[in-house]
């Protein structure tokens, strides 16, 4: 069984790095229109959105068909979330404000959804931090899992960012306002569950 979780680890960390080499490949062949540094930056943001998503997928999987081997995946999958935001935050750092820290300043300040989208990721880096075993025994299991609950507010401060990053046909950004608000609610919904089983 160990093997066989091993190789899908292997298989789901190839499948996970082949939206990144698509967008190398289409930037390096012309594919990606008109504005291909806009077009990287803002799909690197949404791959970002969508492994956060997936992420907590994970739980509400596990309960519903009862395979705890979904949970082996989250770490990884939460690293990816990671890991796409910070391309996302470095092609928007380096290739549209060229690192000029005062520029970045007024940026964040002055413009509502840049000012969300960088709460969004600074959110994200203490998760990063502290997803390893050794960080959750440093913590202990219950603070370790309130500081996790930031990924709730996260998803939903993404899911803001990019509905307001969308000028035109909102239709996608409220897709994922709506898968927000499932996974959302079925926490809710199996928190409720639970407390009324632990009161009766």
């Amino acid at each position: 069984m160990q093997k066989h979780i091993t190789s899908l680890k292997r298989l789901v960390f190839i499948i996970s790095l082949l939206p990144l080499s698509w967008l190398i490949y289409a930037l390096l062949t012309d594919q990606l229109g008109a504005n291909p540094i806009e077009a990287v930056t803002r799909d690197t943001g949404v791959w970002a959105l969508r492994f956060i998503m997936v992420t907590l997928l994970i739980s509400p999987l596990r309960k519903l068909t009862g395979i705890n081997h979904f949970i082996r995946f989250r770490r990884m999958l939460g690293l990816f979330a990671f890991f796409y935001a910070s391309v996302h935050m470095l092609l928007y750092l380096g290739l549209d404000q060229f690192f000029d820290v005062q520029e970045i300043w007024l940026d964040i300040v002055k413009r509502p959804f840049i000012t969300i989208g960088f709460i969004s990721f600074v959110l994200l880096i203490p998760l990063t931090v502290t997803s390893t075993d050794k960080m959750m025994k440093r913590l202990g299991g219950r603070r370790w899992k309130k500081l996790h609950y930031l990924i709730y507010l996260i998803v939903v401060l993404s899911c803001v960012h990019f509905y307001m990053l969308v000028k035109q046909d909102k239709t996608e950004p409220l897709i994922y306002f709506f898968i927000a608000i499932l996974l959302l609610g079925f926490r809710v919904f199996s928190q409720r569950r639970r407390s009324q089983s632990a009161a009766s």
